[in-house]
């Protein structure tokens, strides 16, 4: 990758000082709607781990329940796109409120109605079916809740603190999953076994609900202002034509969801992932340690996102994106060995954390100023939910059965591959498409 080149080029962007909104204030809303979004992300996801097998699948082993929990996992993944494309409309006819609105209300209903199912003996496979319809819902909720905010932070950050900015954007990946696994540690180990089973994890998605009330208020009276439609009309930050923008950003697209899939890979493999492998070796590993043990991670991960923002604005965040899945690349090396001990699993796990911090900050949205103007706000959604389905939607599932089949090696090869995927996307852009671009500075 050339020394001189540089992600971020410069784009003409509206000035948010003129209308009285500071990019911290943008940012605020930003930090907002991601911790809603990844409180939900993690608290389906952990509880897909530790409750979904047994509750929904008790007439299979606890192996094949996580495989078929797994599975339902990734509907969530599978519907952002999709809503993504159907509120698409809502925005057009009826405008950004009514989107957000429709889509948040849409998400906490489908949360709470999974708080209610009742388990797989009162009345049989209605309820995976039931489960796997709420799932998507879900997905397709977060698609469509998109409001715009991480495009309008990028666009009107100041030139030499976007690095610090896009880690904003970014950190309530950590912050979200502090909460929900901090939550599911006290509920677990406040609430009997077998009650926790029945009706403790339901707290969980209680929250989540009243969660997306707050952030609905919170970023309806950010983005809805007219200081903040006129930002988003003078950044060009307004959906445009989908024909378009595949038929003349296609490689822009391809670039921006590749670029993060080393990161977006390795928040499921120290998050979701390791919950599944203790349930395996209840013997080898404690659930209540692994717990604790990941509520720590999450601090360092917080930290090291915060350390990521800073150097980024000194190296350039091209360069951050490259070191990140250099690191990640790296670490995949003693995966297999240290996977052998207790000890060496737990330090896998931390440093995991660790460097997913460093890297995921500067990660999300990374190509999205290579869209023309128009094409911005729309190449920005579209690059941000295929790269999630194609890094974390089927992550779990994945490293399960590679992990349960062909051991950790092959977890490892499997993160490997993102870092790959990722170093290349990066290398690709600076060939074929930023030379095209504005001279970076």
């Amino acid at each position: 990758m050339s020394a001189s080149s540089n992600l971020s080029v410069e784009n003409p962007a509206p000035q948010a000082s003129r209308h009285h909104v500071r990019p911290g204030e943008i940012a605020v809303g930003v930090i907002i709607g991601r911790i809603g979004e990844f409180f939900d992300f993690f608290v389906y996801g952990i509880a897909s781990a530790l409750v979904f097998p047994g509750l929904f699948f008790p007439f299979t082993d606890v192996q094949t329940g996580l495989f078929y929990s797994f599975l339902i996992f990734s509907l969530g993944f599978i519907g952002r796109p999709l809503g993504a494309l159907a509120f698409r409309f809502v925005h057009d006819r009826y405008g950004r409120a009514t989107k957000l609105t429709s889509a948040l209300l849409l998400l906490g209903t489908a949360t709470v109605c999974i708080a209610f199912l009742p388990g797989y003996e009162k009345i049989g496979g209605v309820v995976i079916a039931v489960l796997s319809v709420l799932r998507l819902l879900q997905g397709i909720a977060v698609g469509g809740a998109w409001d715009g905010l991480p495009s309008l932070l990028a666009v009107t950050s100041p030139r030499e603190k976007r690095g610090w900015y896009a880690m904003m954007a970014q950190i309530g990946a950590p912050l979200g999953f502090l909460v929900a696994v901090s939550l599911f540690a006290y509920l677990y180990h406040a609430v009997p076994e077998g009650e926790f089973l029945q009706w403790g994890w339901r707290f969980a998605f209680f929250t989540a609900f009243a969660i997306n009330v707050v952030t609905l208020f919170a970023r309806l009276r950010m983005s809805v202002t007219p200081e903040y439609e006129a930002l988003f009309r003078e950044g060009e930050l307004v959906p445009s034509p989908l024909g378009d923008l595949f038929r003349t950003q296609w490689q822009t697209i391809a670039l921006g969801a590749l670029a993060p899939l080393a990161s977006f890979a390795l928040i499921n493999l120290v998050t979701i992932y390791p919950l599944a492998w203790v349930l395996l070796k209840p013997d080898q590993f404690s659930l209540t340690a692994l717990l604790a043990l990941q509520t720590a991670g999450s601090v360092l991960c917080l930290g090291s996102m915060i350390v990521s923002g800073w150097i980024a604005d000194r190296l350039g965040r091209d360069r951050m994106l490259f070191i990140g899945a250099v690191l990640i690349a790296l670490f995949t090396l003693p995966a297999p060995i240290l996977g052998e001990t207790t000890f060496g699993a737990w330090a896998f796990i931390l440093a995991g954390f660790a460097l997913l911090g460093f890297s995921l900050a500067q990660s999300a949205g990374a190509l999205n100023n290579a869209f023309d103007p128009e094409h911005r706000y729309s190449g920005a959604l579209v690059t941000h939910e295929i790269g999630w389905l194609l890094g974390a939607g089927f992550a779990p599932f994945v490293a399960l059965f590679l992990g349960t089949h062909y051991g950790e090696g092959a977890v490892a090869m499997y993160l490997l591959s993102g870092a790959i995927a990722t170093l290349v996307a990066l290398q690709l852009y600076t060939w074929r498409i930023q030379p095209a671009e504005a001279p970076a500075a």
